[in-house]
């Protein structure tokens, strides 16, 4: 960015260090769940923040005040390339995706082409530009499938159960290949289920929030399988802190898990978000679907020590959190 004029008096004085840090920042998906709070985050910070999103599952009202926004399918090149050089980022933050892995499983094709061709246009147009920095949202609950040994660090073996594990991790493949050279330094974060408020309760994915919308109506929630079935659940709040450290202070090239180490069955998720709620309804017991991991957690070492980061917020509190919205917005 160009020389930003200081503001006076003392606050010049205590903002100027932050002032000549901003930088332009693109997040993809910041009309959603996630990138609403990494966006919001990064405004915060200082940054200048361009939000692109299809709005195919986010909304308007989750894109921060003070941010820019453009709605943009990365599967339209020319539109990329047209969005990123009229905003110039020095960095950006990937963090849109198709996240519906039973999508992904009936239509294969589309999930690729949200996941690897979206990602390929997006890498190409910042390279165009000079970006710095380029930050890839992957998954760690889908990437690893079934792994031998649990926890799985970043080691683990890339054998997904499903499309979209597969793509997001070609998505990966495609910033290392054309990441190399040292023209751009990439960053990805393995997510595990994150949850949280701006959640959709209208997909899959968010069984945090399909739980609890579905409580505070009084309707009965469906849980795939007999329950057992575990996840590592990461409230949102932590997840952006470690993609902001990651923006700081990830290498070139660098792989982090971001999850909370600790398993969690879809019962226990169900009675926490029931006690949350205050309902007393019971579940209903559906046929497990296909591709869905039975059992899945995370070693998430690796950022803590290369990055400073671990999740702080209790699995009980984020789900309290959680709700808590979810019974704001309904009223």
């Amino acid at each position: 960015m160009g020389e930003q004029p200081l503001p006076g008096g003392a606050r010049g004085l205590q903002e100027a260090a932050r002032w000549r840090l901003a930088v332009r920042v693109l997040v993809t998906g910041g009309a959603g769940f996630i990138g609403s709070h990494v966006a919001e985050a990064l405004l915060a910070a200082g940054h200048e923040v361009l939000v692109l999103d299809d709005l195919s599952a986010g909304d308007t009202a989750n894109v921060p005040a003070g941010a820019r926004f453009v709605r943009v399918d990365l599967c339209d090149r020319a539109a990329v390339l047209e969005a990123v050089k009229a905003f110039r980022p020095e960095e950006v933050n990937h963090h849109a995706a198709q996240t519906n892995l039973r999508f992904s499983v009936e239509n294969p094709m589309a999930d690729a082409r949200a996941n690897v061709l979206g990602t390929l246009h997006l890498l190409e147009a910042a390279l165009a530009v000079g970006t710095r920095r380029f930050l890839y949202a992957s998954t760690g609950g889908a990437i690893y499938g079934e792994p031998a040994r649990l926890p799985a660090d970043e080691g683990t073996p890339v054998q997904p159960l499903a499309p979209y594990g597969f793509h997001k991790f070609l998505g990966e493949e495609v910033l290392r290949l054309l990441a190399s050279g040292g023209r751009i330094a990439t960053c990805t974060l393995r997510y595990g289920n994150v949850y949280g408020p701006r959640q959709n309760p209208k997909g899959e994915a968010g069984v945090v929030a399909i739980f609890a919308t579905q409580l505070l109506r009084g309707a009965r929630p469906t849980i795939f399988g007999d329950g057992s079935k575990t996840r590592d659940y990461v409230f949102v709040e932590d997840v952006v802190r470690a993609s902001l450290l990651a923006m700081e202070k990830a290498p070139p090239g660098a792989c982090y898990n971001i999850g909370t180490g600790q398993p969690t069955t879809d019962q226990r998720i169900f009675d926490l978000v029931r006690a949350a709620v205050g309902a007393n309804l019971t579940p209903i017991y559906g046929s497990k679907r296909p591709g869905e991991v039975d059992h899945i957690y995370l070693d998430c070492r690796r950022a803590e020590r290369e990055l400073g980061w671990r999740p702080t917020v209790s699995l009980d509190e984020g789900i309290r959190r959680t709700v808590a919205f979810y019974r704001a917005k309904a009223n």
